[in-house]
């Protein structure tokens, strides 16, 4: 009542919103158990998305503002004028008129959602007026459409803000002078996800890995149900009114980060005629068109400023670079209308063949899936966005545009790309490597489908996957835990090898002989497993970063991997060197190259900032595993920070949850750091010391396991 007086004053429009978000909030039952965590329920699947947005604002609305500015292109108006170009980039697909459009023509039960996700936020703010936004003060329901998939770096960020601020901006040395971090700061982004089939299990019920690799307290976990058969609970990426990782009652979902090849560029042949672009088409000339682009931005002294682009476009699409003396214009999936129908209908399927209905909406691009469900069954999905190519093409490589044989031919029906349905091994993995593992021996064939149906081959955590799994039987949820944390390093097996016999081969009187035999001969005798209190670890991390940037630099015209770089172009010197440096750095750090791997590698949460300031003077805690990049399946990806010695993670491991599918589904799981971003709050850092140890918590699904377990039971609002 207290919201419904304070907006009267506003006028009638005010007040008829101030009601209304009271009655809905009255429709919503939040409980909060002991480890923070949401439990929501409406009446209805909008009162429960109005539930759930209001809670998500409650632990964290800086994120959901954030991922909004930059779903919307509106970042710069809160960070200035360094964020013009991924501003830029976002409005080449974004546009809110077009958004406008579509919320007109949704179908009304999604309309009834994105009003209720407008809702919910709007009325935390109206419920917390200490709380600011930087930008958005206002949430309207079409926003939803901006933000409608919920991966870490969409098909979009594969635009280079570089290109566009080098072409648009019409300056090469600023797109040159953009920060490139080292190659070895970058973790890979994917995630792990393992389906395990009723036959290979202790309990005869099928088990689902959710191991998404992600920007840590990039999602939040909570649970969402309705009076209407909604009951879903995983992982929700900030802002967003779908459960994008996780399960429900019957059926369980796990997205990894796709290697098929779904975002084309075409080099288009540009000639200038009456001072105007055209592009070369077969054998006809075609327009370029083009439109203004208005980017707003916040200047120096806090006043709003605004750079006005002309804008280009292909019926390719957007031209977002040059290429000598060809526009480049690229080609993706911008579907949002079928891709929030789609992320929100999978959250109610009740078995296989209902998920399968819903994919045929084809609006998923940048996801493999692994599935499985109460039946026993389990499967892998190729992304349903897939577009049908002729595969003479490189699609790898920018294409040429004026050869109309180039183009895009529609989309490949879902039964012409990979796809496992309960394969005998009994078993389903991906970790963003190629579906050509994915079930051993009974994996889709790749002779079977085109080239373009991956771009990436197998990986470290891939071989990994399959070590673990292979010949297992009596799985349950404690051992599909271990497996998920299991320490070996299947890169370094590989690679430690090679750099030793480098350092076998050296003349007895090179003095390389003797300052690296005792580091050499400590990694001789290691099993290549990760631990906290394991010396191999570090010295093998640092020689491995160190030598991923340098192999990274090396011409890879031939096609290989880094990994292939480092054993084969790589070359003894550079390897025996690399390890000179990571010895020396251990010293200089450390004060000796035999320092214990949870000495260096840490993870610290101090404040809620996004940018988080590590500090090697304030609490952190050891974590023993490492980056994925050397094939762990457990992913911390860290590095030295400006002012650090020490590794502090910021991706990888962000939630991790183990599923049972019996008679009533049940789960383990675990959130990095904790579930609020407010540093007051208990909930702030309360699962760290779980997180880096795999101790996974028991999931409160059922109304059963919460008692005895619930902090608070509310209405939004009070």
């Amino acid at each position: 009542m207290f919201v419904v007086l304070a907006l009267l004053g506003g006028g009638a429009h005010a007040a008829d919103d101030a009601v209304r978000w009271v009655h809905e909030a009255q429709a919503v039952t939040v409980q909060r158990d002991d480890w923070g965590i949401a439990h929501v329920h409406g009446h209805t699947d909008a009162d429960a998305v109005f539930g759930m947005a209001y809670t998500q604002a409650e632990d964290d609305f800086n994120r959901v503002e954030t991922n909004y500015l930059t779903s919307l292109g509106r970042t710069a108006e809160a960070e200035g004028e360094s964020a013009i170009w991924q501003d830029l980039r976002q409005k080449l697909f974004i546009d809110p008129a077009q958004l406008k459009a579509m919320y007109a023509r949704s179908p009304r039960w999604l309309v009834a959602l994105m009003d209720a996700w407008a809702d919910g936020l709007n009325y935390y703010l109206a419920t917390h007026p200490d709380v600011h936004p930087r930008v958005i003060a206002h949430f309207e329901p079409w926003m939803a459409l901006s933000f409608s998939e919920g991966s870490i770096g969409g098909d979009i960020e594969r635009v280079s803000t570089k290109g566009l601020q080098a072409f648009y901006g019409k300056d090469p040395e600023g797109a040159l002078a953009q920060f490139t971090p080292p190659s070895s700061w970058e973790e890979p982004t994917g995630s792990n996800g393992i389906a395990i089939a009723p036959k290979l299990t202790a309990n005869g019920h099928a088990l689902l890995l959710i191991n998404p690799h992600t920007s840590f307290f990039f999602r939040s976990e909570l649970q969402m149900s309705s009076d209407e058969g909604l009951d879903a609970y995983g992982a929700v990426t900030w802002g967003q009114f779908f459960i994008y990782q996780g399960f429900n009652k019957h059926v369980g979902w796990m997205h990894t980060s796709t290697g098929a090849d779904v975002v084309d560029e075409f080099a288009e042949a540009i000639v200038q005629k009456d001072g105007k672009p055209f592009y070369r088409y077969g054998k006809e000339l075609r327009a370029v068109t083009s439109r203004e682009i208005v980017v707003p931005y916040r200047a120096v002294d806090g006043t709003r400023a605004a750079r006005t682009f002309t804008v280009y476009a292909t019926h390719h699409g957007p031209v977002v670079r040059t290429e000598g003396d060809r526009w480049i214009a690229i080609a993706l999936m911008n579907k949002p209308l079928e891709a929030l129908q789609q992320s929100w209908l999978r959250t109610k399927a009740n078995d296989y063949a209902a998920y399968m209905k819903v994919a045929e909406l084809k609006a998923n691009s940048s996801n493999n899936t692994i599935y499985a469900d109460d039946k026993g069954n389990i499967a892998y999905l190729h992304p349903q966005f897939i577009p049908k190519r002729d595969d003479r093409f490189d699609y790898t490589k920018p294409v040429d545009g004026s050869d109309p044989a180039t183009d895009w031919q529609g989309l490949l029906p879902l039964d012409k790309a990979p796809r496992l349905f309960n394969p005998p091994t009994g078993w389903i993995f991906n970790t963003n490597d190629w579906p050509y593992s994915a079930a051993g021996p009974d994996s889709p064939k790749q002779a079977d489908f085109p080239r373009y149906m991956d771009a990436v081959g197998e990986n470290p955590r891939g071989l990994h996957a399959t070590r673990v799994l292979a010949g297992r039987r009596d799985f349950t949820l404690a051992s599909l835990i271990d497996a998920a944390f299991d320490s070996y390093l299947p890169a370094f097996a590989r690679q430690l090898p090679i750099l030793i016999a480098d350092y076998d081969a050296l003349p007895a009187g090179d003095p390389l002989k003797q300052k690296l035999a005792g580091p050499i001969g400590l990694l001789r005798t290691w099993d290549y497993r990760w631990g906290i209190a394991s010396i191999p670890t570090s010295l093998a991390v640092f020689w491995g970063d160190i030598l991923w940037d340098k192999a990274s630099k090396l011409d890879s015209e031939e096609g290989l991997s880094v990994y292939d770089r480092m054993a084969e172009k790589a070359g003894p010197q550079v390897r025996l060197n690399a390890l000179v440096e990571a010895t020396d750095r251990l010293e200089h750090d450390f004060g000796s190259w035999g320092v214990p791997w949870g000495e260096v590698n840490r993870f610290q949460r101090v404040d809620g900032a996004i940018v988080q300031p590590f500090d090697d003077a304030k609490p952190s805690i050891p974590v023993p595993f490492t980056s994925s990049r050397w094939g762990s399946l457990a992913s911390f990806g860290a590095h030295r920070w400006l002012g650090t010695k020490r590794y502090y993670g910021t991706s990888g491991n962000s939630f991790v949850a183990v599923v049972e599918f019996g008679d009533k589904v049940h789960a383990r799981a675990i959130t990095a750091g904790g579930e609020s971003g407010h540093p007051d709050s208990p909930h702030f850092n309360d699962e760290a010391e779980r997180y880096t140890t795999g101790n996974l918590r028991t999931v409160y699904f059922w109304p059963e396991e919460r008692q005895g377990h619930i902090e608070r039971t509310y209405h939004p609002g009070q």
